[in-house]
């Protein structure tokens, strides 16, 4: 008999940065689904990948002195590196720039053309790069913010091929109506109706002229295909839909489920289904729009500093503590606050206190009282039953929350079970039936305990698979996990009575919170600086051809003449304002006024001085050096300093007030 089929998606990432901890949960939750509905003996593909075209690409490749799709393939190759460090089980990775996709794409846009759905004309309209959306003037916020990420927007016009979304705003209410958890939770359900349906949907501008990094209009090639139609039709594509191969797309599509964050639920309930309804295609099954994580309730940026990367936690800890953190501290619909306490402490009440001590209690005992062999049950009481009747009973509370994500209450009803086993220890005490040499019923205790852990290495296994492997190795279990077997209390397919314990290392030490805050916030600062060091400076650096200090300071012991140092253009500046340089720890961005010309210098004193202590003071600038960019922002000359051999610095300046703009001679 054929299995059944289930297809789920994250979203397709924009892989402008690096990925935190808000990206890592939508895939860990994915990944979770995935495990779960494989060990209940479904067929699952599960799609996960990276959207790469559009003008923020474009320019954020420009900054960093890289064509896109060079730039776009480290930071890919730095997301599967995170995803097989996690573990993450996926089917597919999409890449909106593979050679399959870009042509599917190209036929999907010829199609709706030639239906009429899409059209030509002229767009002038309210932009927000960073979003990649269009707003009129009634949707902004404050004036001119972009109402999705708050930033300013600009007005643009220009020639574009427009979708006929205003067409379906009839159908997307009926859709709604007849199928009332295609959105999920219902809050972001009401959300669409009256921020986006009420009033009427516009029309969907679905190509740009005004950058090249896209995939071309194969009628019109001085357009690109916008984001809603290339990025959205990667669900449809990674199942090889317009290839010649399109099995897959047959055999999963539609899709069981979306996992989107909050933020982009309207792309994926509104213009994906009206997209779909166009083509043809069968609907998803439903759009599950999750909340944030956010930290110290403030919703995650690089801008704020305040981003935590998973890397640190992973490494210090282990996958399966951050998996769990992740999916047992906050409702998957609702968004959470993450601090670095509350995953401290939950490791050590959830997994060390709970499920590590009880793992080596257990093992320990029965090495202890039997030989290391998990003895068969001789006896029974009402103690034992509760026990019994409450790990029986778990499965079936799991599946019913599984299918509607609420994996915080999934993972709850298993330490439920975790907990209560603690229990039935202070309950049955076997150190004393030991000592009353009560072999039958220190027997049946040890092995209720050991067969309460064999349900529970089950019921954690989606969620936390190493753990999960290691609790059936140290009880001596060989076979794979099953699910059907965590609903029979002694299943003869799964009978550890004779199983030999080898006890192992503890699963989950307790920690120390005060000097783990330390090491972790350390260890993510490591990783931030690793990633945000200039490009230029470590060249420098590997070469060994300058000694990067806080200030570029050149030292010849050949002789110049007044002609060479005559090159060198010297002019009094004043600063007018000075910022921390957003991707850098040691470098300060200096406005420069000298004379009438105002200039950016972007320079290495941040260990010696901070931003006001600059602002107002007149420094020396040399200003005909060639421009070069550091980190992202073009400096446009050199402030002076001196430094001495105890590393004391101190910038030039005058001994009298000069005019800025004076030249040094």
């Amino acid at each position: 008999m054929a299995k059944a089929k289930y297809y789920l998606t994250t979203p397709i990432y924009y892989p402008s940065d690096n990925l935190h901890i808000g990206h890592t949960y939508t895939t860990v939750a994915a990944d979770t689904i995935k495990k779960f509905k494989t060990l209940q003996g479904y067929d699952v593909f599960f799609t996960t990948g990276s959207d790469e075209h559009g003008q923020k690409i474009q320019t954020k490749a420009k900054e960093n002195g890289l064509e896109p799709k060079e730039y776009v393939d480290g930071i890919v190759a730095n997301i599967k590196k995170l995803w097989k460090m996690l573990e993450i089980d996926y089917d597919c990775f999409i890449r909106s720039t593979d050679e399959h996709h870009e042509k599917a794409i190209q036929k999907i846009f010829t199609k709706l053309y030639e239906k009429g759905e899409i059209y030509k004309s002229v767009y002038k309209g309210y932009y927000c790069t960073p979003c990649e959306s269009f707003w009129t003037e009634a949707q902004l916020l404050d004036g001119d913010k972009c109402p999705d990420c708050g930033r300013p927007t600009h007005l643009e016009e220009e020639e574009a091929y427009f979708f006929k979304l205003s067409e379906y705003t009839d159908r997307l209410l009926k859709l709604y109506e007849d199928h009332p958890d295609f959105i999920q939770p219902q809050a972001r359900k009401n959300e669409m109706i009256n921020n986006f349906l009420k009033e009427g949907l516009e029309d969907l501008c679905v190509s740009r002229t005004t950058f090249d990094w896209g995939i071309k209009v194969p009628f019109d090639p001085k357009h690109v295909v916008y984001v809603w139609v290339d990025a959205l039709s990667c669900y449809l594509t990674a199942l090889g839909y317009g290839t010649d191969d399109e099995q897959n797309f047959n055999d999963y599509w539609p899709a069981d489920v979306h996992l989107v964050g909050k933020e982009i639920v309207r792309f994926h309930s509104i213009i994906w289904p009206a997209l779909l309804m166009a083509l043809d295609i069968p609907l998803p099954k439903k759009v599950f729009g999750h909340g944030w994580i956010l930290f110290d309730d403030d919703k995650m940026s690089k801008s704020k500093g305040n981003v935590i990367y998973p890397e640190p936690i992973i490494e210090l800890y282990g996958i399966d503590a951050f998996r769990y953190f992740l999916l047992r501290e906050f409702t998957f619909g609702q968004d959470g606050s993450f601090t670095r306490e509350k995953f401290l402490h939950r490791l050590n009440s959830d997994l060390a206190n709970d499920l590590g001590n009880l793992l080596s209690r257990t093992v320990s005992m029965v090495e202890k009282y039997n030989d290391g062999i998990i003895p068969a049950p001789k006896t029974e009481e009402e103690v034992d039953n509760s026990l019994r009747e409450l790990a029986v009973s778990v499965a079936d509370k799991v599946e019913a929350e599984m299918d509607k994500f609420n994996f915080s209450i999934v993972l709850e009803e298993i330490w439920k079970l975790v907990r209560r086993t603690n229990k039935y220890v202070d309950e049955t005490m076997p150190w004393i039936l030991a000592k009353e040499e009560n072999k039958d019923r220190l027997d049946s205790v040890l092995y209720n305990l050991s067969e309460s852990l064999r349900i529970i290495s089950v019921l954690i296994k989606p969620f936390m698979g190493e753990t999960s492997g290691k609790i059936r190795n140290q009880l001596g279990i060989k076979a794979e996990a099953n699910w059907e077997d965590t609903k029979v209390w002694n299943s003869k397919d799964s009978n550890i009575a004779g199983n030999k314990v080898e006890k192992g290392e503890i699963i989950f030490p307790r920690l120390d919170i005060e000097k783990e805050l330390i090491q972790l916030e350390e260890a993510n600062q490591k990783l931030i600086q690793s990633r945000t060091k200039d490009k230029e400076v470590d060249k420098v650096e590997e070469n060994k051809e300058v000694e990067v200090k806080e200030v570029e300071v050149i030292e010849k012991e050949t002789e110049v003449t007044i002609d060479d140092f005559a090159k060198i253009e010297l002019k009094v500046a004043k600063v007018v304002n000075c910022e921390n340089h957003p991707k850098a720890d040691k470098l300060l961005v200096l406005t420069l006024q000298i004379g009438e010309e105002t200039r950016t210098v972007v320079s290495g004193i941040k260990q010696f001085y901070s931003p006001e202590d600059l602002i107002g003071k007149n420094v020396v600038a040399i200003t005909n050096l060639k421009p070069v960019k550091l980190r992202g922002i073009e400096s446009k000359g050199m402030i002076l300093a001196a430094e001495d051999d105890q590393g004391k610095l101190s910038l030039l300046t005058t001994l009298e007030e000069v005019k800025n703009g004076a030249v040094i001679s």
